[in-house]
């Protein structure tokens, strides 16, 4: 039986901007002129996996994406300012499904605006919020900052020593009133945690993740695991979940897997790769102090045991990819530019740039049923990133960012920049 899918609740900014966006479709005169640009020249990747479009057009009315097409097939408003985009490239904003943010309401404002200064629209905190300020944030979304889905608290067996955010739980009692708080609360998703963290702690048992997937699907929520291990990854398939929040990690996938996973076909999975353990460029990160920079870039080295642990990973990867499983994207942590190691490590383990966009993009926000953003199209919010080069060539194009727009403003990445090295704008 398929897994039940929640239909989020729309944040006030997208029901305000469909109200308007209907409004506009019903009256001529509802958006004028001067809430219309076009954009025009560039190659246009949508976010959908199809082909690029050369010499695209598309429109931006407020902040929702109108007509979009090659050039000629687009009727260009009279009266809308034009932009002349020849020898960029566009992508839809990135959707980030994995990452954790600071608790601290100016901390996480801070890292949502540098999160979407390296390209991200949408960013989902997976299971160690709590407190009104995530919710707050999620409500409503702040000026130049990604948008934010949250997890809550998610659930695991208690982890004394780690975080005391998450539910503890032992019963299945336990398990399904976690649950309940969490749908009471209206968090985005659940989170659980099916780990024994090395042998220090007693793993979440089978018996209470199943309960926790069940009550979760009662309440149309959508189940993410963070796992470790294959023989975990079965059981959970069995068991109904709908994502996973890290690849398997400690031995390469077999056919049983792949067979379990076949039934479960809109199971997703969010890779979340280890670090490749080689040496990498990090020049091109600029909103890092220069003397942080160059410390940060010396630490860099050739680290044996990580490449056969990323190796790992990159297989599994792989493979699910080639048998066509569902593959989504995030970074864990709160990097702001690891969005872009993440999509070289992605190509790095044998997907091509076009399906490491996909999943970035439409995969990630299909994922949490968000149908208006992750790729550019009609009626879509206008979430996009203007790039100097084209990523299908390489990869780590999505690193040139000339400008990045979210919910049809660009945001000021200059003044963002100086701020976050900690310098006085002139």
């Amino acid at each position: 039986m398929s897994p039940i899918r929640r239909r989020f609740r729309p944040s006030l900014l997208s029901l305000a901007a469909t109200v308007a966006l209907v409004a506009a479709c019903g009256s001529p005169d509802a958006t004028s002129d001067a809430d219309v640009t076009v954009y025009e020249g560039a190659r246009l990747i949508t976010g959908d996996g199809s082909a690029p479009i050369e010499d695209a057009v598309f429109v931006v009315e407020g902040d929702r994406f109108g007509a979009v097409g090659p050039r000629g097939s687009v009727d260009v408003p009279s009266g809308a300012t034009r932009v002349d985009l020849a020898g960029k490239t566009v992508i839809p904003a990135l959707v980030n499904s994995h990452i954790h943010l600071s608790l601290d309401r100016a901390e996480r404002e801070d890292q949502l605006r540098h999160m979407a200064y390296y390209g991200a629209g949408t960013v989902v905190s997976l299971g160690l919020d709590e407190g009104e300020v995530p919710f707050e944030l999620r409500d409503e979304p702040i000026p130049d900052g990604a948008r934010t889905l949250i997890a809550g608290r998610g659930i695991t067996s208690p982890e004394p020593g780690r975080s005391e955010i998450p539910h503890w739980v032992t019963t299945e009692q336990e398990a399904r009133g976690a649950v309940r708080e969490l749908a009471e609360q209206n968090v985005d998703l659940v989170k659980i945690w099916v780990d024994d963290r090395n042998g220090q702690y007693e793993k979440l048992s089978e018996p209470l993740y199943t309960a926790i997937i069940d009550e979760a699907h009662r309440h149309d929520l959508i189940v993410a695991a963070h796992i470790f291990a294959l023989e975990d990854a079965k059981k959970l398939l069995r068991a109904g979940v709908d994502a996973f929040a890290h690849s398997i990690r400690d031995r390469d996938i077999d056919q049983e897997l792949l067979d379990l996973w076949s039934q479960r076909p809109e199971a997703v999975l969010i890779p979340n790769l280890s670090s490749p353990g080689v040496v990498t460029d990090l020049s091109w990160v600029s909103t890092v102090p220069p003397d942080e920079l160059a410390a940060m870039q010396e630490r860099q080295t050739a680290r044996p045991e990580a490449q056969e642990a990323f190796a790992i990973q990159a297989r599994n990867l792989d493979r699910l990819n080639e048998a066509g499983r569902r593959i989504a994207f995030g970074t864990d942590g709160s990097t702001p530019w690891a969005v872009h190691l993440e999509l070289e490590d992605m190509v790095r383990a044998g997907l091509t740039p076009s399906e490491a966009l996909t999943a970035a993009t439409r995969n990630s926000a299909a994922l949490f049923q968000l149908s208006d953003i992750g790729t550019v199209a009609p009626t879509n919010v206008a979430d996009f990133v203007v790039l100097d080069a084209n990523p299908l060539d390489d990869i780590t194009n999505t690193r040139r960012i000339s400008d990045v727009y979210l919910r049809g403003a660009a945001i000021d990445r200059e003044a963002m920049a100086a701020r976050f090295r900690g310098e006085a704008m002139q």
